[in-house]
């Protein structure tokens, strides 16, 4: 649902299983109505959704849907509900860092039991502890490590490479990285990370600490929006000497000025999964510096091992 027909047709077909079908119809005042077209009574249900905001739809719009389209497989007698999320929102909120904050990451989390969600699947959450913790039910995070390292060793036959947190908080994400190049290459990959203090939307620290000179320097984080953190992370590898900056991230949710600030940054390479659609008028400024690599078979993984 939600768009992602062609991404759920591939799991299905990976995993052996047909797509079933539903029908979602929209108001004219605005509210609309999902419901799958076949009997879920006493079935296994996996549904797979997109919940990232565009043109079309915002992010609170897919997530409505998608919790009345799960609610109403409730209703009707599932035995158990699976949800393939690739992007899960609200997750940056995920702790009180001002009197009063919103614990965002909880309360979704709490939408999600309420309807009778069984299981959540993910990729490459925010904070996984958070995430972990915010759920009742059981959870599957999918990791991007081993899917990230095998599209960058090829670009780096030999390469002295080096991996780059852009903040203090994606450090673990960044060894985790490093631990896979290593082991899939048997080079030997540095380790570093960028200072980084955010306030009112204003991001300021400049210290760094690695060795990056003469080095492949790939900088990891979860997801790229307007890429002002890791833009910051590239350009201080640059004036250390990096031999070539990239970027990876799993959830390329750029903003409408993205392909320009990276077209003509001091960025080599992007790779991104397809957690999330990337529109062309984005994309193709950024020609063959992007490249985009296919979350399909993790997520195929992950339903055959829940299937097993």
């Amino acid at each position: 649902m939600n768009g992602c027909e062609d991404l759920a047709q591939g799991i299905a077909e990976a995993s052996g299983f047909a797509v079933d079908p539903s029908e979602f119809r929209d108001f004219e005042d605005g509210e609309h109505k999902g419901r799958p077209l076949i009997s879920v009574r006493n079935e296994d249900v996996v549904v797979l959704s997109y919940l990232h905001g565009d043109g079309a739809l915002s992010v609170n719009d897919r997530l409505c849907r998608l919790l009345f389209f799960l609610a109403a497989c409730r209703e009707n007698g599932a035995a158990r509900i699976t949800v393939l999320v690739p992007y899960l929102i609200y997750t940056r909120k995920d702790r009180q860092t001002k009197p009063w904050d919103p614990v965002t990451s909880k309360y979704l989390a709490s939408l999600f039991e309420a309807v009778g969600t069984d299981r959540i699947v993910t990729i490459a959450v925010h904070n996984l502890s958070a995430f972990q913790n915010a759920f009742r039910c059981p959870t599957l995070h999918i990791d991007t490590a081993e899917l990230f390292a095998s599209a960058i060793l090829p670009a780096s036959p030999g390469g002295q490479l080096a991996v780059v947190s852009p903040d203090a908080g994606g450090v673990k994400r960044a060894q985790l990285l490093r631990e896979a190049l290593v082991a899939q290459s048997g080079g030997n990959v540095t380790f570093g990370f960028m200072e980084k203090r955010r306030s009112a939307g204003v991001v300021s620290g400049d210290l760094f600490a690695g060795d990056v000179a003469g080095r492949d320097v790939w900088i990891i984080d979860d997801m790229i929006v307007s890429g002002g953190t890791m833009l910051r992370a590239a350009q201080a590898c640059r004036e250390l000497n990096a031999r070539s900056v990239n970027l990876a991230a799993a959830h390329a949710l750029f903003d409408a000025s993205a392909s320009n600030r990276f077209r003509s940054g001091p960025v080599d390479r992007i790779v991104v999964s397809d957690t999330v659609p990337i529109p062309q008028v984005i994309a193709e400024p950024m020609g063959k510096k992007l490249e985009v690599v296919s979350c399909l078979p993790a997520l195929a993984a992950a339903i055959a091992r829940l299937r097993g």
